[in-house]
């Protein structure tokens, strides 16, 4: 088990930003966001087009409105509880889950194939950004 943050770092609106190191050694981006009884952890890219960011890496993390996380590219928008989106281009598909837990007001990470590597995004630049229209 691996400290990633305090839970209070979770935004209550937006998402928190990290970067893993899968088994085979790439990294990957993960947001937490807030659910209605606790925090969730979900790969950073939307389902229909996967080098599409949730969270860009500004502001306060991932655009949320109603409990859904909206994928800023095509409007897209997963139920942050569940990950699954009914609209949009992505409809039908789940976003990709992180194994967690909350501990004494930390967050761990408890996903075996997944190892923390650092807070914020991929600092490489191999991840493109938004390119956007929609602001929120």
């Amino acid at each position: 088990m691996e400290r990633i943050t305090s839970a209070d770092e979770v935004p209550e609106q937006g998402s928190y930003l990290f970067t893993v190191t899968e088994a085979d050694g790439s990294e990957e981006e993960v947001i937490l966001v807030r659910l209605s009884d606790g925090i969730g952890a979900w790969k950073n890219f939307c389902q229909h087009e996967i080098d599409q960011r949730l969270d860009r890496g500004v502001g306060n993390g991932a655009a949320i409105r109603d409990g859904e996380i909206l994928c800023p590219k095509h409007g897209s928008s997963f139920d942050a509880e569940t990950g699954y989106c009914d609209n949009g281009k992505a409809a039908g598909s789940t976003l990709a889950a992180v194994d967690i837990a909350v501990n004494r007001g930390d967050v761990f990470l408890t996903d075996d194939d997944l190892t923390f590597a650092h807070e914020g995004g991929i600092d490489d630049g191999d991840m493109p950004g938004s390119t956007s229209h929609l602001s929120f």
